[in-house]
C-alpha cells in the first residue's frame, strides 16, 4: 500500500517480542534460591542463625542462665535458643549492636524425648524464659522440589536446546521445527531491485521477462491456451547474477517473492526438510501468484542414489521427494512459480529437470566485453570518478570477470583511493585493484640490489619490446617491477576476445610415432624461429629496450603510453577495439528524433562559430 495517499500509513505499533530465554533464566534462578537458601526460608525473610552450637554446649549456656526461649524444629531435629541481652557478650563474643537485637544460636539434637524433659526442667528451674515448637512450612515445598526440581531442570534445558538446533527463532524452537525459513517479501519491487540494475545478460533477462509477462498479464497467455513454464532454473558460474536476476523478476513483476537457500531444508530431524518444502508451498499458495525462489537448489536436488541399499531413505532425498511432488503432484500450483539457482546442474536429480517442473534452464554466462561495460557502468553509480577513467579501457581489462568480481574491483578500488587520502577515484587506483586481485598483494617490504632490479627491469623491458613488434601479441597495458605475489615483476597485457578456440588432444594422441616426430620437428623449428626473431628484435631495438628498461628503474611502473612514445604506435589494432567501435551506436540508426535534435545541436554550433569569426574580423577592422 502506498502511505502517500494513506496519511495514517499501514504502520501498526508492534509489540514488545516476549524472549522465552528470559523466562528460562527466572526459572533457573528460583531453582538456584531454593536450593542455596533452604527452601527460600532466608530468602523469604526467614530467620537466620549467628552461630552453631552442639547440643552438649548448649546446655552449659542454658544451665549458666544464658538462654532466654527455646524454638524446636521436630521435622528438621534442630532448635534455636534466643540469648539474652545482659549474656550476649558471653557467648558471641561481640556487643548487642554488632550481632544484633535477638542474636539465636542453632543446636542440632539427638532424642526428641530427651529434649522434651530437659526443656521442662529448665523451664521449672527458671533457667529459660518460654520454649516452643514449629513446623517446617517448607517442607512440602522442598520434597517437591528434590523429587521434581531434577526433572524439571533437564525438560526446561531440553527445551531450550531444541529451539537452538530447530533454528526456531521468533515463536519456533522444537514445536515448529518443520516450519518453512523462507524470507517472504509481500511485493516484489520491496527488494528495491529491477532489470536495470541487471547489467548484461540480455539473453537471461529474455527468457525470465515471459514469466514477468504471465504474472503482469495471464489472461493474454490463457486465452490463447498456452501456460507458462512452471519452473526456471538458472545455471551458471558463481558470480555471475543469478540472485539478482531472480530479484529483478519478482520486483518487476510486483509480486510476493518467498526466498530461501537449499541448505534451509536440510535439518537434523528426520522428516524436517520435507515438512518445510510442504509448508513452504502452502505459503505461496495463499499468496498466488508469487514467486519462489530456491538458491543453491543442488543441496538438495542432487541425484538419488541408484543403490537403495545405501542411503537409499535419506533425509535429503526425502526433502527432494517432497519437492518433486509439490513442484508436480495431485494438487494444483496455479499462480506458483519457481525459480531456482545452481552453478552444478549436472549433480541435479533428472526428474528435477523435466519438463513440467524446470521447464527452462537458462544459462547465466560470464559477461563478455560489452556485458562487463554495461556491469562497470551500473556499479559505478555511486563512486567518485575522476575523469581518467575510461570504463572500455576497464571492460578491456577485465576478461572472465564474474559480475560479483567488478564489483570487488570497485569497491577495492575505492578503498584504495581513500587509502590514499584522494577525493576522487582515477584510473591507476582501478589499475591497483586489478593487481590485487590478479597478481596478489604488493610486498613493499621486498629488499633487492640495484643489479637485481636492473636484471628485473631488462626482463620485464625485454617482454614488453618483443611483443610491441609481433602482430599477434595482446596488447600492452602496462610494465612493473613492483614485485606482487610470487612474481617479481609483471608485462600486463589486454587478452583478447576469443569466442572460438581449440581443444588440445589429451590423454591419447590420434597419430603415429611418425607423425609425432614431423610435429615435434615442426613445433620445434617454429621454437626456434621465434627465438631468433626475438633476438632479431631485441638486438634491433636494442637502445630502446635499455631506455625502456632505464625508465622501468626510475619509476617502477610504466604504462603502453610510454613504450608508445619510445618505439612509435603500434601497427596493428586489436580486436577488442573492433569491437567496441563496431558497437558504438551510429547516427543514421538511431531515431528520427534523436537525428533531428544532433542536427539541430549542429547549426547551432555553425552558428556560434559564425557568429564569433565575424566578432574577430570586427575587431581586426577596427584595429586596422
Amino acid at each position: 500500500m502506498d502511505n502517500n495517499n494513506n496519511p495514517g500509513g499501514d504502520k501498526q505499533p508492534k509489540m514488545p517480542k516476549f524472549n522465552m530465554n528470559w523466562l528460562y533464566t527466572v526459572i533457573i534462578l528460583l531453582l538456584a534460591i531454593l536450593f542455596f537458601t533452604d527452601g527460600g526460608t532466608s530468602f523469604l525473610g526467614g530467620v537466620t542463625p549467628d552461630q552453631e552450637a552442639t547440643y552438649t554446649k548448649f546446655k552449659t549456656y542454658v544451665d549458666k542462665g544464658y538462654a532466654e526461649k527455646v524454638v524446636v524444629n521436630k521435622d528438621k531435629s534442630t532448635l534455636r535458643m534466643y540469648v539474652r541481652q545482659k549474656n550476649i557478650r558471653d557467648v558471641f563474643g561481640k556487643t548487642a549492636q554488632q550481632v544484633g537485637a535477638h542474636p539465636c544460636v542453632s543446636v542440632t539434637y539427638g532424642s526428641p524425648d530427651a529434649l522434651d524433659t530437659y526443656l521442662a526442667n529448665a523451664l521449672k528451674d527458671r533457667k529459660i524464659v518460654d520454649y516452643s515448637y514449629e513446623m517446617d512450612s517448607n517442607s512440602g515445598l522442598m520434597t517437591l522440589f528434590y523429587t521434581f526440581g531434577p526433572i524439571l531442570f533437564f525438560v526446561v534445558l531440553w527445551i531450550f536446546m531444541m529451539r537452538r538446533m530447530g533454528g526456531g527463532g521468533g515463536g519456533g524452537g522444537v514445536f515448529n521445527v518443520g516450519k518453512s525459513k523462507a524470507q517472504m517479501y509481500e511485493k516484489g519491487n520491496d527488494l528495491g531491485i529491477t532489470f536495470k540494475d541487471v547489467a548484461g545478460q540480455a539473453g537471461a533477462k529474455q527468457e525470465v521477462q515471459e514469466i514477468v509477462d504471465f504474472l503482469k498479464e495471464p489472461q493474454k497467455y490463457t486465452d490463447l491456451g498456452g501456460k507458462i513454464p512452471k519452473g526456471a532454473l538458472l545455471v551458471g558460474p558463481p558470480g555471475t547474477g543469478k540472485t539478482l536476476l531472480a530479484k529483478a523478476v519478482a520486483g518487476e513483476a510486483g509480486v510476493p517473492f518467498f526466498s530461501m537457500s537449499g541448505s534451509d531444508f536440510v535439518e537434523m530431524f528426520v522428516g524436517v526438510g520435507a515438512s518445510r518444502v510442504r509448508d513452504l508451498f502452502r505459503q505461496a499458495k495463499a499468496k498466488s501468484p508469487c514467486i519462489i525462489f530456491i538458491d543453491e537448489i543442488d543441496a538438495v536436488g542432487r541425484a538419488r542414489s541408484k543403490n537403495p541399499s545405501m542411503g537409499g531413505n535419506d533425509e535429503r532425498e526425502n526433502t527432494l521427494n517432497a519437492l518433486l511432488t509439490e513442484m508436480d503432484g495431485f494438487g494444483t500450483n496455479s499462480g506458483v512459480i519457481i525459480l531456482a539457482a545452481t552453478n552444478r546442474a549436472d549433480m541435479l536429480d533428472k526428474a528435477l529437470l523435466r519438463a513440467g517442473r524446470f521447464d527452462r534452464q537458462i544459462n547465466v554466462d560470464l559477461p563478455d566485453l560489452t556485458e562487463r561495460k554495461e556491469i562497470f557502468q551500473v556499479h559505478l553509480r555511486k563512486v567518485k570518478i575522476d575523469e581518467t577513467v575510461d570504463i572500455d579501457f576497464l571492460s578491456r581489462q577485465t576478461p572472465g570477470f564474474s559480475g560479483a568480481d567488478i564489483a570487488n574491483v570497485c569497491n577495492e578500488a575505492a578503498l584504495i583511493a581513500a587509502r590514499h587520502n584522494n577525493k576522487t577515484v582515477g584510473k591507476q587506483d582501478f589499475l591497483n585493484a586489478v593487481d590485487r586481485i590478479i597478481g596478489g598483494l604488493e610486498k613493499k617490504t621486498k629488499v633487492m640490489t640495484n643489479d637485481e632490479k636492473r636484471t628485473i627491469a631488462l626482463h620485464e623491458a625485454g617482454h614488453a619490446t618483443v611483443s610491441w613488434f609481433c602482430e599477434h601479441a595482446n596488447p600492452l597495458v602496462k610494465v612493473s617491477i613492483v614485485p606482487r605475489g610470487r612474481a617479481l615483476g609483471a608485462a600486463w597485457y589486454l587478452p583478447e576476445e576469443r569466442q572460438i578456440t581449440t581443444k588440445e588432444y589429451q590423454f591419447q594422441r590420434p597419430y603415429s610415432e611418425t607423425t609425432a616426430k614431423t610435429i615435434d620437428d615442426e613445433v620445434l623449428k617454429i621454437i626456434n624461429d621465434e627465438y631468433a626473431r626475438a633476438k632479431a628484435i631485441l638486438k634491433e631495438h636494442s637502445e630502446g629496450h635499455n631506455e625502456l628498461a632505464e625508465l622501468l628503474i626510475k619509476r617502477e611502473v610504466i604504462f603502453a603510453e610510454d613504450v608508445e612514445r619510445i618505439f612509435g604506435k603500434r601497427p596493428w589494432v586489436s580486436r577488442s577495439e573492433e569491437i567496441i567501435e563496431d558497437n558504438t551506436p551510429k547516427l543514421e540508426d538511431m531515431p528520427e528524433e534523436v537525428r533531428q535534435a544532433q542536427a539541430e545541436h549542429e547549426a547551432s554550433v555553425k552558428d556560434n562559430n559564425n557568429t564569433e569569426s565575424d566578432n574577430k574580423d570586427d575587431e581586426t577592422n577596427q584595429n586596422a
